[in-house]
């Protein structure tokens, strides 16, 4: 006897737009659309988020072919049933990446700033000024990524004197704050390249590099691997991690004593290395 409708499991959402991103992909390639390399690169980063998840069995049954589908190689000659083959090998695993990582993936539009309108809120002084300093140009400098400067800051590539004048010639034209707003964030932050990070972030692909080094060689538990996951995601989104934040939220929900109850000495130490080549690097030499 079959239950009525309201009794059946749904079916994953996750999956059912995981397979709506493959069908969409699959006719940009046999249309020989533009948005075939757009889509291309949300299955890219899809595989590259799942790929953080091998501790899950079922998740570490297909990291070959989540490898294979992070590669220009595998899309170079991929095929139609090739892609049908992907989509049902990885779409019951979708559900396993975290919302707030999985959002801007299967997001078809992008955002305009309108006009900006100054609107007086009473009981609220001076002391947001620095608050929307900060916005103002977070907003102005991703909205200007494909600058060099600041592309190198994201790729993590070390940056010269020269890059550091960019920035500062850049947000001074921009109009979105006085020399004296960028002196004093630069002051804050320890300097201009870091605070120029903070708010455009790595680049998930050379977060994953920069760590790569720590992992590589060593044979490492579910926790521990997590662990640099959730590294991987701080430097993606902020751009640069204090070394007092290892014994925050939320690294500390993961393990209340930070890395020293994870890792050996040794490795905390290596650990550190590599978050401060990170951080080196967005300050020129």
């Amino acid at each position: 006897m079959v239950g009525l409708p309201t009794e059946l499991d749904p079916e994953n959402e996750e999956a059912k737009r995981f397979d709506l991103l493959v069908l969409n992909l699959q006719l940009a390639m046999l249309r020989s659309e533009p948005g075939f390399a757009r889509l291309r690169d949300q299955v890219k980063e899809l595989a590259g988020l799942l790929e953080e998840k091998s501790a899950i069995p079922m998740v570490r049954e297909q990291m070959e072919l989540i490898q294979d589908a992070q590669t220009d190689e595998w899309w170079q000659d991929v095929t139609v049933p090739m892609l049908e083959g992907m989509r049902r090998r990885l779409r019951d695993l979708i559900k396993f990446i975290e919302k707030q990582k999985r959002k801007p993936i299967y997001t078809d539009f992008e955002d305009e700033m309108g006009g900006e309108t100054t609107i007086e809120m009473p009981g609220f002084g001076e002391g947001t000024n620095d608050a929307k300093f900060r916005a103002k140009a977070q907003a102005f400098l991703r909205a200007h990524q494909d600058h060099i400067a600041i592309h190198k800051l994201r790729m993590n590539k070390a940056l010269t004197a020269a890059d550091l004048g960019e920035f500062q010639r850049i947000l001074a034209e921009s109009g979105i704050g006085a020399p004296e707003d960028i002196e004093r964030a630069a002051e804050e932050s320890q300097g201009l390249g870091l605070f120029v990070r903070s708010l455009v972030g790595l680049d998930r692909q050379a977060a994953k590099e920069a760590m790569a080094g720590f992992l590589a060689g060593k044979s490492l538990g579910a926790n521990q691997i997590e662990f640099v996951n959730l590294i991987v995601d701080h430097l993606t989104e902020h751009g640069v991690l204090n070394v007092a934040m290892r014994y925050e939220s939320p690294f500390t929900d993961l393990t209340p004593r930070g890395p020293d109850e994870l890792f050996s000495s040794a490795q905390v130490d290596e650990l550190l290395a590599a978050i401060g080549r990170v951080r080196q690097a967005a300050t020129a030499a």
